[in-house]
């Protein structure tokens, strides 16, 4: 039987955040930062394939981010779009199944159409399961997953299950690490779902000098965590069993001298 210290990690998702803090701290716009981190995806991309990771899930535009400016936005876009068209061929090699979740009916249908191409040509991938979070946000995504399951069950009792299976992408199934970059210390609206028995890791590292070696490193720092789900460890449960039985021995004594 495994021990829950030796579960192997298999879904990460990263909160890549810092990115215009970055640029600002070398007196830059934004934007700049944002193109930096952009060349730290692939990177780590390719450091979770070869760590063997399942699934790999980036927050790379939120709901909230809308109210951004237009110029930072349109980078964002153009951003996404530039990594699809570089990074297509070794996505395909890699046998890497590529998805975005999220709405993204607002970005530009040269962008939309290049996603909806790349994630039918990577279907019936095998390898990590590469997901942007695009357009997202963890509340909407339970208000879609509840009305989509409500719209075919008319009346019927809705169960977790029911949820997880109306998710954006269900097969991902939950998060065993979220990490965040950046220094804040919050989930801002990402998996609220998928990440209730997350490990959480949150680095100062901005996101475009993430580099591979922390990424590893901190997947060997929790890999070493107790994950107990909501339960308490086997020896725990036996020592404490041990201790509350010695307790009424003594309790049990001490009475038959009153």
């Amino acid at each position: 039987m495994t021990n829950k210290t030796e579960q192997k990690i298999q879904h990460v998702a990263i909160i890549m955040d810092g990115n215009g803090r970055w640029a600002e701290g070398r007196a830059h716009k934004r934007i700049w930062g944002h193109i930096r981190g952009s060349s730290v995806v692939a990177n780590i991309v390719e450091e979770a394939d070869d760590l063997g990771l399942q699934a790999l899930t980036l927050y790379a535009f939120s709901t909230e981010n809308w109210s951004r400016p237009q110029t930072e936005i349109k980078t964002l876009f153009k951003l996404l779009q530039k990594f699809l068209v570089k990074e297509r061929k070794k996505i395909m090699d890699n046998k890497i199944r590529f998805n975005v979740i999220g709405q993204i009916e607002n970005l530009p249908e040269a962008t939309v159409q290049l996603i909806r191409d790349v994630e039918k040509e990577t279907k019936d991938n095998q390898g990590l399961k590469l997901s942007f979070a695009f357009g997202y946000g963890g509340k909407n995504e339970l208000v879609v997953a509840v009305n989509n399951f409500v719209k075919k069950n008319p009346g019927k009792y809705i169960t977790e299950a029911d949820i997880s299976r109306n998710l954006y992408q269900p097969d991902l199934g939950e998060v065993d690490l979220l990490i965040r970059t950046g220094g804040d210390q919050r989930i801002s609206n990402f998996l609220l779902w998928q990440v209730a028995y997350a490990e959480l890791y949150f680095t100062k590292t901005k996101w475009p000098d993430f580099k591979r070696s922390e990424f590893r490193n901190i997947l060997i720092d929790v890999a070493g965590r107790e994950r107990r789900f909501g339960n308490i460890d086997c020896q725990d449960s036996l020592k404490s069993n041990t201790q509350l039985a010695k307790g009424n021995q003594r309790s049990i004594g001490s009475s038959t001298h009153v």
